[in-house]
């Protein structure tokens, strides 16, 4: 369904039992809610699953940029305040995770927790001129130029050579992402920077981190689990960037475990 949120349509799906928690699903970057295809059969036994296109991506409009991580976060409060929703579980990964800490930061109301996932707190300057390149490269040469080397980098080798079903379902995302909204929401990350306002986070909070991850390393994962109280951290053996599509079952069962907790 299209909700109209923070000036823009958004594309959203409602799954699970009606009256039931709100279980709210944020993807990566070049992505969509498709991602999370292996968690919701799981999650919509007893979580009503709201899972949403982030602006730029899937059928949600693609406005050019630049954006920025509060208009991301004030897209989905957008969408929560349209569908009546007071409070959410939040399950961020990568981009979806940085949205999260947002809305940790600004909005901490409209949290029951939050599964910060595959994720990092802060982009480093030393890393801007390989955000401004992966941008020139969109921009110039299209989607199709990313698609190879982001796969390298989201997924190890082993399961990228042996398992053509989830590396074709990211691949057919990333193939599909707008270039004004994957550049919009490139400009959204390289900015961030949250790393020393982590302590006001008080939401109850579960770090995810792959073992293996180049893109957003344990190390970082670590520092966001220091920074916010009380938070936990589980790594995934085995896995890169996209955790719960390489390990989809441990993914699943380390995420409900921390819901059911709560």
């Amino acid at each position: 369904m299209q909700i109209a949120a923070n000036g823009i349509k958004v594309n959203c799906e409602l799954a699970g039992p009606a009256g039931a928690p709100v279980v709210a699903l944020s993807h990566s970057l070049a992505s969509s809610r498709r991602m999370w295809k292996p968690q919701i059969p799981s999650l919509t036994t007893g979580y009503r699953v709201l899972s949403m296109d982030t602006r730029g991506h899937g059928g949600t409009e693609a406005p050019e940029g630049p954006y920025s991580l509060d208009m991301l976060a004030d897209d989905a409060l957008g969408v929560l305040d349209a569908l009546e929703i007071d409070r959410v579980h939040w399950v961020g990964l990568s981009m979806g995770g940085m949205i999260g800490q947002n809305l940790g930061l600004r909005a901490p109301d409209r949290l029951a927790s939050l599964t910060l996932s595959n994720t990092t707190s802060r982009i480093p300057a030393e890393a801007r001129p390989m955000w401004d390149e992966r941008i020139a490269t969109a921009r110039n040469d299209g989607m199709a130029a990313l698609a190879e080397p982001t796969l390298e980098r989201w997924f190890t080798p082993s399961y990228f050579a042996e398992n053509g079903d989830g590396v074709e379902l990211i691949r057919a995302e990333i193939l599909s992402t707008p270039v004004a909204g994957y550049v919009g929401c490139c400009q959204a990350i390289a900015d961030l920077d949250y790393t020393d306002r982590l302590g006001g986070i008080r939401t109850p909070t579960l770090v995810i981190a792959g073992e293996d991850d180049p893109s957003t390393t344990v190390e970082a994962a670590e520092t966001i689990t220091s920074g916010i109280p009380d938070a936990r951290l589980a790594v995934i053996n085995d896995a890169r960037h996209i955790a719960n599509v390489e390990q989809a079952a441990i993914y699943t069962e380390t995420l409900m475990g921390f819901l059911k907790a709560r």
